[in-house]
């Protein structure tokens, strides 16, 4: 049975990000993976609106901001997996992700970078930062199996952030603010550009 992909609108809402990303001038991790197509440009109102439909900000008076100063090409990469299943071990749209394996995906294909395979390794190969110093396109850790950094995800902003939760579960965007993931936080991470590369061989954890 083919494996579930993320539907069209989700796929629009992508494209449409990627069109506020270049309009906006922000700051990318590396040259864009998602290109804007050629059905016609969108507002910032529409791209806004698209963003409070998905639970992305709070209002639409913040949705102008939210998009040309708070998105990353990372992020709009990573919202083009939403949908796609979980699976352990996995770390293509194909097969399904798990946590590191769709956080790993991410930031290969779009900066260029291998990240350890592992959540804990992940942790460990990227700077500390406070929670409060997170921005779209950092890590967020979680104690989700009675071991620290034992899951990760991606902060994507306002105080949201999207990742491949468990089995039968798909890549989704949760709030932090939660009190599940209140409860089980482990702290805040920042990928940068000259993160160690990965061992060539992979390992299979969450």
């Amino acid at each position: 049975m083919p494996m579930k992909r993320p539907s069209d609108h989700l796929a629009a809402l992508g494209l449409a990000l990627g069109l506020a990303l270049a309009l906006s001038a922000a700051p990318a991790l590396a040259a864009p993976t998602v290109q804007p197509g050629s059905a016609g440009a969108a507002s910032e109102d529409d791209l806004g609106r698209l963003l409070a439909e998905r639970g992305l900000i709070g209002t639409l008076g913040q949705a102008g901001l939210a998009v040309r100063n708070q998105t990353s090409e990372l992020v709009l990469n990573a919202m083009g997996f939403l949908g796609v299943p979980y699976k352990r071990g996995g770390t293509t749209v194909e097969t399904g992700f798990d946590c590191s394996g769709f956080v790993r995906a991410i930031f290969e294909q779009t900066a260029g970078m291998v990240l350890p395979r592992r959540a804990k390794e992940q942790a460990a190969a990227t700077e500390v930062i406070d929670k409060r110093d997170l921005k779209p396109g950092d890590l967020v850790f979680f104690n989700t199996m009675k071991k620290a950094f034992s899951h990760v995800g991606i902060y994507v902003g306002d105080g949201k952030f999207i990742h491949a939760p468990k089995p039968g579960a798909e890549v989704r965007v949760e709030d932090m603010a939660g009190s599940y993931w209140v409860r089980r936080f482990d702290g805040a991470r920042r990928v940068l550009t000259s993160a160690p590369a990965a061992d060539a061989a992979p390992s299979v954890a969450r």
